[in-house]
């Protein structure tokens, strides 16, 4: 296998259609992203991550495809996306797509058939049970939006499995046919140039079903599988998948019981991301040393997706009910805010306060723990959320480019746009915009790049070790490093108010001309660690020393 790229990459994730519109038809396009892709470079981006692009009724967003080989028309065709691909890879871009295939939309010729008929060669293809499942009501992914997970169909006379909606009916992957089919998807995009998968569900995907059955088996060998096959096609290709489910189950998503790391690459951190939530919401780094000290061992090659917002609600599940009050008090405090009685529906920025310093403080905070960064389209601008908009959407406006009319993300009628535009308020685009920012060098679009240039350079933070420094410290500051072959870097993240002053010259000795690569303002020198300033939601990176050659 190449080098493990994922491990160094900075991830950002977008819908194609709220981004940039270049025919003016209200929906963002492939060839409207390819005219971003600069903006993108010079973000600091290295891997793009599309969310679905097939062609889809639209009713979850995308999720609800009707045919995995092909390009959502709205967006595209299959050439434009061959463009893309090359035109990413010229400015040093990886580009990576979902892959939803637990389900498929009710419209999919495949179900299409296989409610058909019981000698549809499509039948087995998904999950049926002659008789009502006695769990049927069990197991909702998304709690006061669904009912049931099993539906009866009248046309197929028995009832079909869906943990999502009831117009996605899950396939059977105890079926071999589908199975191989799902690896026959995985290599056309290969073949065209996609450097992985972002696998929507995998949980779901390991499951075998059972009726009546609420803790059906999973079968992890068919991650095997896929790690495999995606492996032989492409040598460096990317697993990366949600699995939002208890620790001791993680490791069972990278490898098998002897320590391989022979299934997924990459996993989204989701209890990281919980604990980070209450952290900043208490102000106290306690929940982020307990993520990180509980956060099970990874073989060698496996890596964590860290994130603060995606394209999904603030997922508090992993919580107590206790803490989840913590985190609603502070970052949603109304319950048009929360979801699916688990979650937040918002962006940072509002989160936050838009005070900017907290801002800062939580994104260097995350960009500086162990793993790969996850950065979700407008939070590098500090965009709001549209409450206004039907549960998820809220997070899913069209990208902010500039102070033109639908804030330059599309030249049609506001009407005609796939959702408005933020046009009021502190976030409204005339306020936030990219062109706006681009223009102040103090900006938050500013800020961001030179933080990623930063991470960059500091390639111990992606393949090193993460390692919390356990010593008495200020209340509300919390200290860690990373170490690799490239060298050390000190982390000094202040989640309080109040300034503090560490003293860490138990670091000096190891230390070679260490000086700060960023800080939320100018200190005074670094000198021998025993006296570092950290103001009220202030950070600190450090270069503690770099090797001078690396193998």
């Amino acid at each position: 296998m190449t080098d493990r790229w994922y491990a160094e990459a900075v991830v950002y994730c977008l819908d194609i259609d709220t981004y940039a519109d270049s025919d003016g038809d209200g929906i963002g396009d492939i060839n409207g992203l390819i005219g971003r892709l600069d903006y993108l470079a010079r973000l600091g981006v290295t891997c793009l991550w599309l969310h679905p692009i097939h062609p889809s009724p639209h009713r979850d967003d995308g999720y609800d495809a009707t045919d995995f080989y092909a390009v959502d028309p709205r967006l595209g065709t299959l050439g434009d996306f061959a463009e893309l691909l090359h035109q990413a890879a010229n400015r040093g871009i990886r580009v990576i797509i979902d892959l939803v295939v637990n389900h498929t939309s009710d419209e999919h010729p495949w179900f299409v058939s296989a409610r058909s008929s019981p000698d549809s060669p499509y039948r087995d293809w998904y999950v049926w049970s002659e008789k009502e499942p006695p769990d049927r009501c069990q197991g909702m992914v998304f709690p006061g939006e669904q009912d049931e997970t099993w539906s009866y169909d009248r046309t197929a006379k028995a009832w079909f499995y869906h943990r999502f909606y009831r117009f996605q009916p899950d396939l059977n992957f105890g079926n071999p046919a589908v199975r191989a089919e799902i690896k026959k998807i995985m290599s056309f995009w290969l073949q065209l140039g996609v450097a992985g998968f972002r696998i929507d569900a995998a949980p779901f995907i390991i499951e075998q079903t059972e009726p009546g059955n609420p803790n059906s088996p999973k079968d992890f060998e068919f991650l095997t599988e896929l790690r495999q096959h995606v492996q032989w096609r492409r040598a460096d290709a990317l697993l990366l998948a949600e699995a939002n489910v208890q620790a001791a189950q993680l490791v069972d998503y990278f490898g098998d019981s002897g320590g391989s790391a022979n299934r997924l690459h990459m996993l989204f951190d989701f209890m990281l991301n919980g604990r980070l939530m209450l952290a900043l919401a208490r102000r106290d780094p306690e929940p982020i040393i307990d993520a990180l000290r509980d956060t099970p061992a990874l073989p060698a090659g496996a890596q964590w997706a860290t994130f603060l917002r995606n394209h999904d609600e603030v997922d508090l599940s992993r919580l107590t009910a206790e803490q989840r009050a913590e985190v609603y008090e502070q970052f949603g405090p109304d319950e048009n805010m929360r979801i699916y009685d688990r979650g937040i529906r918002r962006r940072l920025a509002p989160m936050l306060g838009n005070d900017r310093r907290r801002i800062e403080l939580a994104y260097a905070l995350q960009f500086s723990l162990r793993g790969t960064p996850v950065l979700r389209y407008g939070e590098e601008i500090g965009m709001g959320e549209d409450l206004s908009l039907p549960g998820r959407e809220a997070i899913r406006t069209p990208m902010q480019w500039s102070g033109k009319p639908n804030a330059g993300f599309s030249s049609a009628e506001a009407e005609k746009l796939i959702r408005p535009v933020l046009d009021t308020g502190d976030y409204g685009f005339e306020r936030v915009n990219v062109t706006r920012q681009r223009h102040d060098q103090s900006s938050l679009l500013a800020w961001f790049e030179r933080m990623t240039r930063t991470l960059r350079e500091s390639p111990e933070v992606g393949s090193g070790t993460c390692t919390h420094i356990d010593q008495e410290l200020p209340p509300g500051v919390l200290a860690h490093r990373a170490d690799g072959p490239t060298g050390c870097m000190l982390f000094l993240h202040n989640l309080g108010t109040k300034p503090a002053i560490v003293d860490l010259s138990s670091l000096a000795p190891e230390a070679d001309l260490p000086g700060d690569v960023l800080a939320d303002r100018e200190y005074d020198p670094v000198g021998k660690l025993d006296a570092l300033h950290l103001a009220g939601y202030g950070y600190r990176w450090i270069r503690l020393h770099r090797s001078d050659a690396v193998e």
